[in-house]
């Protein structure tokens, strides 16, 4: 039990730069550290799972939805649909990564919450900047890429993942099978967030519907800055960074009243 920690200390208390830092290095070791190859994999997983995108939809079609580069193509998509995907998987577990932890005063739930965020946001634009240009020098394209529009796609992403993380946080803990509910309704998103398709391909039925899909606006503004002839005029950003800031308002709210009860759980 954590009796020295108030209700609100995790929450309340301001995060202090040294202890995030601290944090982050921990969970560099203690995820990547214990691996042969260490950061080497978070490359070569995006990668593989590129490839054999690329060469399974290469047999079937002559050339993708656009462009002319089926590894290009499938990487616009594929890398900001994991960077929200494991960063949020990341955040809705940081309480069990780090419980010992928060037993300390100077661990807060929000040093805990902007360390495994920055960590893993750095990371995955580390790999985003390995793989997008590595494809393009490979292929020898010449891509007129957009970069505040690319920025903004994974900006977009990043705090869709912290603001799902955030609430998540709370629920995968208070609520162990919310966990399991969550990894069975998020695998269809694969299918349904745009990285095999463009959203214009949809029936206007489909798209009125799966337009309420934030990964579909992410995915068709990377798009948009990536291909010149693009113009993903249905993207509304306010909607993206809407759903995510008012997720992650939500789960430090709870958090913030629940916090004993998640901690020492």
């Amino acid at each position: 039990m954590l009796a020295a920690s108030t209700p609100y200390s995790g929450v309340r208390s301001v995060a202090t730069p040294r202890t995030i830092v601290a944090l982050m290095l921990r969970e560099m070791v203690t995820t990547y550290g214990r691996s042969p190859g260490g950061y080497i994999w978070a490359i070569v997983e995006p990668v593989a799972a590129i490839s054999l995108l690329s060469f399974v939809f290469s047999i079937a079609f002559r050339s993708p939805p656009l462009g002319d580069n089926f590894p290009l193509f499938y990487a616009s998509a594929y890398l900001p649909f994991m960077l929200f995907l494991d960063i949020n998987n990341k955040l809705a577990t940081a309480i069990k990564f780090s419980r010992p932890l928060l037993a300390y005063p100077s661990v807060t739930m929000v040093d805990v919450l902007l360390a495994r965020f920055i960590l893993n946001a750095l990371t995955h634009l580390m790999v985003f900047l390995a793989v997008v240009p590595g494809i393009i020098i490979v292929f020898g394209l010449r891509p007129n890429i957009e970069i505040l529009v690319v920025a903004n796609a994974l900006g977009m992403a990043a705090i869709l993942a912290l603001g799902f993380g955030t609430l998540n946080c709370y629920l995968f803990t208070a609520f162990p099978v919310y966990e399991r509910l969550w990894q069975i309704v998020t695998r269809p998103l694969v299918i349904v967030s745009g990285i095999f398709f463009l959203f214009e391909s949809i029936p206007g039925f489909y798209q009125d519907i799966l337009w309420y899909n934030p990964m579909f606006h992410i995915t068709g503004e990377m798009r948009n800055g990536i291909y010149a002839n693009y113009d993903a005029n249905y993207v509304d950003p306010v909607f993206v960074y809407g759903i995510g800031l008012i997720s992650m308002a939500f789960g430090l709210l709870i958090l913030k009243s629940r916090y004993r009860e998640v901690v020492n759980d």
